[in-house]
């Protein structure tokens, strides 16, 4: 047969852990410097820029839902 579980003791450990690495995530955005946010704000943007302008097609609002109607 299987082990018996008590299904709350589960839940609460599963709760912990989850709340641990969020917390853990938090620690790292959180600790770092107002030069190093900014930074990785800024090559985020560059690679935003880089990736629309090597686009093949240029983006159109209606062209996203229609399909040769």
């Amino acid at each position: 047969m299987g082990e018996i579980v008590n299904l709350r003791r589960v839940r609460k450990a599963k709760h912990r852990t989850d709340a641990e690495a969020m917390a853990a995530a938090n620690r790292t955005r959180s600790g770092r410097t107002r030069a190093e946010r900014e930074g990785e704000a800024m090559e985020a943007g560059r690679a935003a820029r880089l990736l629309d302008g090597a686009r093949l097609e240029p983006r159109t609002p209606d062209a996203a839902g229609e399909a040769g109607d």
